[in-house]
């Protein structure tokens, strides 16, 4: 999906040089967050339109705890994310490993994801460890899971959205798509004529599984103490669980 390359992928051009930090007094006297968001990739958000994505909903929320309103920068790679001037992403990658390039900062975790399994309801197969020579399974292009899929000499067909992908499994062209549990979990909302059932993620396959969080372009440590403060709220009243859970995504704790 065009989130998955806006959120998780790092860039170096553009993120050189240096940048002052955004403190959390300067962002209350201005009255507004900035949240970097793609215009156009529901589940995570749209320009106009309902539903707005959850990144949009869960913003607005995050920036109620504030005390501000919600300013949307709309990017549609991390290319534009210095220029755009934001404060936060939402959906990142928690490691600092993989955010190496873009420099963002990592609030704690606030959810678990990775990739999954999708298959028809009928389905024979149960977890990763079942596929097989026999069992063809559609990948992202350039993706670690085509590669870790590749190598266990399991038949792979290349896709460049997640949600081609769902199409073909449920089309009965392959027999498996590996997704994130979020582009699984829309598909079932968005089609419920042709949902699929989601496999549990492999926890023993480190690379195939992350945890997800507040990334901060050039916070202040009070900014980043609010936000972690603010997440740990939003999850403990339910609050995070039922904005994706309207996207149809079910969350898992962070580990």
């Amino acid at each position: 999906m065009k989130a998955i390359v806006l959120i998780i992928v790092g860039a170096a051009i553009g993120l050189s040089g240096p940048a002052q930090a955004r403190t959390l007094e300067a962002i209350r006297a201005s009255g507004a967050l900035g949240l970097c968001a793609h215009p156009n990739s529901l589940p995570f958000a749209r320009k106009g339109g309902d539903p707005s994505g959850f990144q949009v909903e869960l913003g607005q929320v995050l920036a109620r705890e504030l005390g501000v309103s919600l300013r949307l920068d709309w990017i549609i790679t991390q290319y534009q994310m210095r220029s755009a001037n934001c404060d936060i992403l939402l959906d990142v990658i928690a490691d600092r490993e993989a955010q190496g390039e873009t420099r963002l900062r990592i609030s704690k975790p606030y959810y678990r994801t990775g990739v999954a399994l999708a298959v028809p309801s009928s389905s024979a197969l149960t977890s990763f460890k079942s596929l097989g020579a026999h069992t063809k399974v559609g990948v992202q292009v350039g993706s670690v899971a085509a590669m870790i899929i590749g190598q266990r000499h399991v038949p792979i067909s290349i896709f460049g959205f997640e949600t081609d992908s769902l199409d073909a499994v449920s089309n009965k062209e392959i027999d498996a798509a590996a997704v994130t549990p979020t582009a699984a979990g829309y598909f079932n909302l968005t089609h419920p004529d042709k949902a699929l059932r989601i496999l549990d993620r492999d926890e023993g396959v480190a690379d195939l599984n992350w945890n997800v969080a507040v990334g901060m372009v050039r916070p202040d440590d009070a900014l980043r103490e609010a936000i972690d403060g603010a997440l740990e709220r939003l999850r403990n009243d339910g609050t995070i669980d039922r904005i994706y859970g309207r996207y149809g995504i079910v969350l898992q704790a962070p580990r």
